[in-house]
């Protein structure tokens, strides 16, 4: 990923390169691993018994690390657009980092906060520098969870770019994919990595990327695309809104969860800080103006809302997919909501 400044604009773009492989052994890439503690932050997927999410590294986590399962818990923009954080303090984390076991659904979701926060005429410099400060290494998935649908918004679920490296254990060997000069420029660090001798190795990866993208396909048979979705939705009428939004409960799991919503508040705290907050189009009032006025009162409105949205809105405006199919709204739903199950109602 390329990050530069022309007439004091914001420019982002991926770098195209020539996809190639490089190949380390495990135990070397864990101490390459251990030594780059000493400069970077590091952040990698460990599964416990709970599932599978993103934890700070320490030497003594090197060996739990997993690689090439869907998918971590948190989504990727976390890292760059906190919870809550004060936009006037002008302090931002300096020390690099390395995010480790990203999804290609995140990689592609992390394209909209990059189109929302990093606007050539506004930019968020506090979102910038974490961008720039960042090293992202994809995982390809080797197998899917119950609500993975990436593939159905033609969205693979391997990285080809935009990402700057993807690792791949086999055997105990890694497998690094170079995505982006970023990612070519780092792997210079890792004196014993080779270029793959085993000419095996490239058929045995597209042969795991085959059978995903076959499980995807079989387990979403009859989903319509990103596209067609918002036609459905912009057609639809009020009943099945109604029918789905009964259970919600107003939580906003969906949208705090989702790796494209970027919605915020703004508040003012005495000695003229301010606080951005993340805020969700599923919590009551998210739309009510200063005389009262609430045009997202009744939750099937705001429930609906939601998914113009995504499909319909957000397309219309942005370059990137506000739906990644990445099934974490699924996932998270109190009220048991599941999405997909509208879409092909709607189909009908």
């Amino acid at each position: 990923m390329i990050f530069i400044y022309v007439d004091s604009i914001f420019i982002c773009e991926s770098s195209h390169i020539k996809m190639q492989y490089k190949s380390i052994k495990k135990e070397e890439w864990d101490k390459a691993i251990e030594q780059l503690l000493l400069s970077y932050t590091i952040f990698a997927c460990v599964e416990n018994e709970y599932g599978l999410d993103y934890e700070l590294i320490r030497p003594s986590d090197i060996v739990k690390i997993s690689y090439n399962k869907p998918k971590p818990a948190t989504p990727l923009k976390s890292f760059f657009l906190p919870i809550k954080e004060n936009v006037t303090s002008g302090k931002v984390e300096e020390r690099p980092r390395i995010i480790m076991g990203i999804p290609n659904c995140d990689i592609e979701g992390l394209f909209l906060p990059d189109d929302v926060y990093l606007d050539k005429e506004f930019n968020d410099l506090f979102y910038l520098k974490r961008r720039e400060n960042t090293l992202l290494i994809a995982s390809d998935c080797f197998g899917v969870q119950e609500h993975c649908h990436c593939l159905s918004y033609n969205i693979r679920p391997y990285s080809e770019n935009h990402a700057d490296l993807a690792a791949i254990n086999l055997n105990g060997t890694i497998l690094l994919r170079i995505l982006s000069l970023k990612g070519e420029d780092f792997i210079t660090k890792f004196p014993a990595i080779t270029s793959p001798v085993d000419n095996n190795i490239i058929p045995i990866i597209e042969k795991e990327h085959l059978a995903t993208e076959t499980l995807l396909a079989k387990t979403n048979n009859g989903l319509p695309d990103y596209k067609k979705t918002g036609k459905l939705i912009m057609n639809s009428k009020g009943a099945i809104w109604e029918k789905y939004s009964a259970s919600c409960v107003s939580c906003g799991a969906c949208t705090t969860i989702c790796p494209t919503c970027t919605c915020f508040l703004l508040i003012d705290k005495p000695g003229f800080e301010k606080i951005k907050q993340m805020d969700a189009c599923q919590y009551p009032g998210f739309e009510r103006v200063a005389g009262g006025e609430d045009a997202l009162f009744e939750l099937h409105n705001r429930f609906k809302n939601r998914y113009m949205c995504k499909y319909v809105w957000k397309p219309e405006k942005f370059r990137s997919l506000a739906c990644t199919g990445c099934g974490r709204c699924i996932d998270a739903c109190i009220g048991k909501i599941n999405k997909n199950e509208v879409f092909m109602e709607l189909t009908k």
